[in-house]
């Protein structure tokens, strides 16, 4: 059962006459929901809670290390938040002072004051919802720092949530009370910061799937070219690499036609 990269926990003996697809299924899904328990309470779950949860998973000792490890990963503290800052670059941290230094610039209100332009947020009114958006801008960047050193630039997470809350004011007409409203963006800007972060591995690995396709061109090129003495053919890398032309031709115009040692 994969956690991470690094990270594998195995539920083979949980339960007998149960596959091992389902206990992968059974896991997957306890994981999520002690993931979704801790965003509600502000990324932070207490110990009693995963091991209730992951309970009927019998798992061992060292399994739910493995679990604590995961969610230590994930910024998500167990018993007590966890401090986001320490897990800031230098360069993040400077950016992040200047950009809470201009927000400190904004007026503030006090809460009675905020739960009223919530309420009229709630009722349509496009002053209270831009307004409301603005509030929130400082805890966008408190969330933000829970999710840094996952691949992708806090100022990018930050954008993402701000666009969330945007949108998540124009919703909250379904809530009943101003008091729901909290949990309704928080979770709007957990989840905006999540799929970013998804989507950007995703690119990250189609990225490097090109690269790969790209270097495997060059690569055989490069050694018929050092054994020629010339530029080669793509007929003659199909050969020596098994690629087909038209794996090697996208390769080509992926380089940027940058393989030297190909006659195209």
């Amino acid at each position: 059962m994969k956690i991470t990269t690094e990270t594998e926990i195995s539920v083979k003996d949980y339960g007998s006459g149960v596959s091992t697809e389902k206990k992968e299924i059974l896991f997957a899904k306890t994981l999520e929901q002690v993931k979704n328990t801790a965003k509600e309470q502000g990324n932070c779950i207490s110990a009693q809670q995963v091991e209730e949860a992951f309970g009927p998973l019998a798992l061992s000792g060292e399994q739910m290390d493995m679990v604590y490890a995961y969610l230590h990963q994930r910024k998500i503290g167990v018993g007590e938040p966890v401090d986001p800052d320490e897990y800031l670059a230098p360069e993040e941290k400077e950016y992040l002072e200047h950009y809470l230094e201009t927000l400190r610039a904004l007026p503030q209100v006090s809460a009675g004051e905020r739960e009223a332009i919530t309420l009229s947020a709630m009722a349509g009114d496009g002053d209270a919802r831009s307004r409301l958006t603005e509030l929130y801008l400082p805890e966008v960047a408190e969330i933000a720092k829970l999710y840094a050193g996952q691949g992708v630039f806090l100022e990018d997470l930050i954008g993402e949530g701000n666009v969330a809350v945007a949108a998540g004011v124009t919703m909250l007409g379904a809530l009943e009370h101003a008091s729901e409203a909290e949990g309704m963006l928080g979770k709007m800007i957990m989840d905006a910061m999540e799929e970013y972060i998804a989507e950007n591995a995703e690119e990250v690995k189609k990225d490097q799937r090109i690269l790969d396709k790209v270097n495997r061109v060059a690569k055989a090129a490069n050694e018929l070219y050092a054994e020629l003495h010339r530029k080669v053919t793509i007929e003659e890398v199909m050969q020596e690499s098994g690629l087909s032309r038209r794996s090697i031709e996208e390769a080509i115009r992926m380089s940027g036609d940058k393989i030297e040692a190909l006659l195209h």
